[in-house]
């Protein structure tokens, strides 16, 4: 007994003291960076919240792999990893069984275990993707005197793909210390127009300032900005829905051009676009940078406006782009003046006064080797760790080793009557969480929404699946034993 838990304190020493190491000497601060030049900006800092810091082995691993620059792709790895550490695990501990009956019982229960390794690993994935928005992320801190930051690109529930209200769209980016954001539903703008009138007459706060914006589909998407008026831009064509921003006073932006390059360069500067996304949250940040070159070039040489795009849908990856825009007392301009001196950076396309930002908390890296980046995203996270957050995992490490081996000593528990508990509480969070989203389709019958109805329905299943199945495992091994 006492060999097993002096072997244990030194998993647990060699643990903290691995994370001291990362944290205080292999450090990777995390900054905001000018996405153009690839520098540090100094005019900008990180605020993270005590919130984070007090929970932070539970919630700040999650939201830095949430960060990720394909953080989608990684995480499926993620799960490649948790097999292999699942089955590495189960050799042995398989080895160490002297009893072939004790062993193969041992066996017997790893494979049960195995269908709800892989439901933890779903919810995990849904957490990740759903509902970090919740969770109290870093965010930046602008120390600059003229500058306000700005969002082109976001979408609400009023888009095929959009999962979060209004509302809440602008209390994310009111958290998220935004000066103003655009809403770029697609194809439609009437909600969005509604919403900035009922700010205007004063029936929420002014700050963040909404404005109303759309991200029409035509040949490529664009960010029609700045627009006040309803119409509907259904079968327009390129041509006739720039022309159409353009006379009533708006602007124009092409979204993730190199998401599929579907016309080129030089056919959007012929029908008089504005500019081009220059980093978008939603596709890639890091794209190629071959591509990358091509598009900053060639807006260098034809004096258009280069920006950053949220392409904030309420799901998926949290706050990591901002538009930096100069503009000299914003705090005492109107709400039509604000808007107007926004637009005005765009429309004269001076990149003196917009600066993209991005959060950057890993070095570089491509999507070669992907299979091999959970692992390494373990370890950089580490490295992004201030004193006060080594200490928060120095405090839940001992903790849990507490619990542990008081549990153990009194054989309350083991890890096959834990797992399939848990995986319990997993199921029922795939319910309620497939209710809600099914609650809120009934809501918005009549718009073009679809993804609500979409996610409910597996989330729906996979909840029924996994109740049965950690149901019968817990009652097997809990009330029937």
């Amino acid at each position: 007994m006492n060999k097993r838990y002096n072997i244990r304190k030194y998993i647990l020493l060699s643990v903290i003291i691995a994370i001291i190491i990362l944290a205080f000497f292999f450090p990777y601060p995390i900054h905001i960076q000018d996405a153009l030049t690839l520098q540090p900006d100094p005019e900008f800092g990180i605020k993270i919240s005590i919130w984070r810091i007090i929970f932070e082995p539970l919630i700040g691993i999650l939201l830095f792999f949430n960060r990720s620059t394909f953080a989608l792709e990684e995480n499926i790895f993620v799960l490649y990893w948790v097999f292999i550490f699942f089955i590495i695990y189960g050799l042995i501990k398989a080895f160490t069984i002297n009893s072939t009956q004790k062993r193969k019982k041992f066996v017997i229960s790893q494979l049960v275990n195995l269908p709800i390794a892989i439901g933890l690993w779903f919810t995990y994935f849904v957490i990740l993707l759903f509902l970090s928005r919740f969770f109290p992320s870093n965010t930046i801190v602008n120390n600059s005197k003229d500058t306000i930051l700005v969002t082109t690109h976001s979408h609400t529930e009023f888009s095929h793909d959009g999962l979060i209200s209004e509302e809440n769209l602008w209390k994310w980016h009111k958290y998220n210390n935004f000066d103003a954001f655009f809403i770029t539903d697609h194809n439609n703008h009437d909600k969005t127009l509604d919403f900035v009138n009922d700010q205007r007459k004063g029936l929420f706060p002014i700050e963040p300032l909404v404005i109303c914006g759309e991200e029409f589909s035509g040949s490529n998407h664009l960010s029609l900005l700045g627009l006040k008026r309803k119409f509907d831009t259904s079968g327009y064509s390129d041509e006739r829905v720039i022309d159409s921003v353009r006379a009533n006073g708006g602007v124009v932006l092409v979204n993730h051009w190199y998401d599929g390059e579907h016309k080129t360069l030089d056919h959007y500067k012929n029908l008089g676009v504005d500019g081009f996304e220059i980093e978008n949250t939603a596709t890639e940040r890091s794209y190629d940078r071959s591509v990358y070159d091509r598009v900053r070039n060639y807006c260098e040489d034809n004096n258009l406006i280069m920006n950053g795009g949220l392409d904030f849908h309420g799901y998926g990856n949290v706050c990591s782009v901002w538009n930096a825009m100069e503009i000299p007392g914003w705090y005492k301009m109107n709400p039509a003046g604000k808007e107007a001196a926004i637009l005005n950076v765009i429309k004269f396309r001076d990149q003196s006064k917009l600066k993209v930002l991005l959060y950057t908390d890993r070095p570089y890296y491509t999507s070669a080797n992907l299979f091999w980046r959970p692992i390494i995203t373990f370890f950089n996270y580490f490295r992004t760790l201030n004193f006060y957050q080594v200490l928060s995992w120095l405090f839940w490490l001992s903790i849990l080793y507490f619990i542990y081996i008081k549990t153990e000593e009194k054989e309350k528990i083991s890890i096959n009557r834990i797992i399939p508990v848990v995986g319990i509480f997993g199921a029922v969070f795939f319910l309620v969480l497939g209710s809600t989203y099914y609650s809120k389709k009934l809501e918005l019958i009549g718009t073009t929404n679809d993804v609500f109805d979409e996610y409910s329905i597996i989330l729906f299943y996979a909840g029924m699946i996994f109740l049965i199945y950690t149901g019968l495992v817990s009652y097997f091994r809990l009330i029937k034993k």
